[in-house]
């Protein structure tokens, strides 16, 4: 029966999906980037529903307005690409795997959104991105990044990467952190079996740049870790 339900919910946001991406298309080339954000959040909001997706959000009255953020949460699903636009309300870039940029439909959206591509296994290529990702902050944009790198595969955190916090650090720019929580339990990764249920997305307070620029790089990814970890199991 799972697989049942789990192959009508595919196809049915399958075909959701590329409407969507041809909306969207159309919005990149004729609206502005925030008119456009806001419509792709209506939209993900309608696909993670049709989809047996139930998500609430905690911690919106945090979140400033206008002030760019380094927003960082952890990596459950695969549909966490569409669950975290749905749920925060900022227009925002995201520092994702390079290959996504390779996939059809949705590698063409995130480079004409100007998501900033990152291989994780090439030094130089991520400090170039962190780099483009820093001059995106200065600029006033804000950005996300899921620090763990990758997909958990048991559902617990994996210990974060570095190159996140060199940036929130070299940028002077303040951290909103988010835990998501129901996700991992509705799509695994290497499974494409669905459980539709309650997501949650429970945002927390902002962390000023001032809190931690004279911790270690060290100590700021242990404060977040801790910090993203207690809102994922909130």
């Amino acid at each position: 029966m799972k697989k049942i339900i789990s192959t009508g919910l595919w196809i049915v946001g399958g075909i959701f999906f590329l409407v969507s991406a041809f909306i969207l298309v159309l919005c990149l080339f004729t609206l502005s980037r925030e008119t456009t954000f806001t419509m792709a959040r209506r939209l993900f909001k309608i696909l993670i529903r049709v989809m047996g997706i139930r998500l609430i959000v905690t911690g919106k009255e945090y979140i400033i307005p206008d002030q760019p953020y380094l927003i960082m949460g952890n990596h459950q699903s695969l549909f966490d690409i569409f669950v975290i636009p749905a749920a925060i309300p900022l227009c925002f870039v995201g520092v994702e795997a390079s290959y996504h940029f390779s996939l059809p439909v949705w590698g063409y959206l995130i480079r004409k959104w100007g998501c900033i591509p990152i291989k994780r296994n090439n030094l130089e290529n991520a400090i170039l991105s962190l780099e483009t990702a820093k001059k995106a902050l200065l600029s006033g944009i804000s950005i996300g990044i899921l620090p763990e790198g990758h997909r958990t595969l048991t559902g617990e955190m994996k210990p974060f990467k570095k190159g996140p916090f060199h940036l929130a650090k070299d940028a002077h720019t303040d951290i909103l952190p988010f835990g998501i929580k129901g996700l991992f339990d509705y799509n695994r990764k290497g499974s494409l079996i669905l459980n539709p249920g309650v997501v949650m997305v429970n945002i927390g307070k902002p962390i000023s740049h001032e809190e931690f620029q004279n911790l270690s790089i060290e100590e700021l990814q242990q404060t977040l870790f801790e910090t993203i970890y207690k809102l994922s199991k909130s």
